[in-house]
């Protein structure tokens, strides 16, 4: 199978953006061959910005140009982006409701030997507890570019989250895409997996092999946390009675969170969530923490077994 981290996808669309955009300005935080805006640097190199090590900085700046009607790109690390520059972010972007995207890569335990300090699995809950910031979470090359044309569209604020390793590409080029809406990509009548980036993959791979044990389930991949798609939410749970949601992020505040206060205001059945269960990330390769924080396949199994005892099947 085909793969690219979306880190480098959005990079490569931030070229193409450029190109057919005289408006697009991208900033970075000294890291733009880790956030892959190097290339637009290079491309149009008067519409880009390093304000070095200085991510509050640079989100200052980005709002700036915001205000002269520029379309700003800011980017670093995810760690840094919505932690180091949170009153930033909050005051002078999502407050003033400014047209700049944050486009975090490097979240996620995925980060690897860059350890706990650097892996971010919070910001998630962080950006969506911030008024009026959209919060997008593409899962593959193609959603992540499609995300980005979408977002160039958008007035106002968002926050894109992006990862290190390559993943599998998932959808066809002309895939239909629309921020705010889920994307159906498995129809299933026993319980519903609900996933949002790397996490897509592994539930669409996880649904195979559970067709095999005669348990079918949905597979929905929710890419815009806020505002998130109650409508599709409160449909599966009305057809399949119980959902799974997976997220590489911590289960507190992120997208199980959110399923959970829709299904609850709206339409009570047995949810369980898999991601991580609020610790810190450590320094490892991505596999090995995936296996370790139990992100994986025979766990999104063993869930949706657990979750079909708790429905009653």
């Amino acid at each position: 199978m085909e793969k690219q981290a979306t880190r480098d996808a959005y990079g490569k669309a931030l070229v193409e953006l450029g190109h057919k955009y005289n408006d697009v300005v991208v900033l970075d935080a000294d890291l733009s061959k880790s956030t892959k805006t190097y290339d637009f640097a290079k491309t149009f190199p008067t519409r880009f910005f390093n304000a070095g090590i200085a991510e509050q900085n640079m989100i200052g700046m980005a709002a700036g140009l915001a205000t002269t009607g520029k379309k700003v790109f800011a980017s670093s690390f995810a760690i840094f982006a919505t932690g180091r520059a949170f009153e930033q972010v909050r005051n002078s972007l999502a407050y003033a409701r400014l047209n700049v995207k944050v486009c975090a890569t490097h979240a996620g335990i995925t980060v690897g030997e860059d350890g706990g300090s650097h892996q971010s699995v919070e910001d998630i809950a962080i950006m969506r507890s911030v008024p009026n910031m959209m919060v997008v979470v593409p899962s593959d090359g193609i959603t992540t570019r499609k995300a980005l044309f979408a977002l160039y569209d958008l007035e106002g604020p968002a926050y894109l989250r992006l990862g290190r390793p390559a993943v599998p590409i998932i959808y066809e080029d002309d895939a239909d895409f629309t921020l705010g809406k889920g994307i159906k990509l498995k129809a299933g009548q026993d319980a519903t997996l609900i996933a949002c980036g790397i996490m897509v993959a592994k539930a669409l791979a996880a649904a195979e092999e559970l067709e095999e044990l005669g348990i079918s389930v949905s597979v929905i991949d929710m890419h815009t946390i806020k505002p998130i798609d109650e409508d599709l939410i409160i449909r599966q749970a009305r057809e399949t009675g119980a959902i799974l949601t997976l997220e590489e992020h911590n289960i507190i505040g992120g997208l199980g969170s959110a399923v959970c206060e829709v299904v609850s205001e709206h339409y009570p059945v047995p949810v369980l969530r898999l991601g991580i269960n609020d610790v810190f990330g450590q320094s490892g390769k991505p596999d090995e923490l995936l296996e370790f924080y139990h992100l994986t396949i025979p766990s999104i199994i063993q869930k949706v077994r657990d979750l079909l005892k708790k429905k009653g099947k």
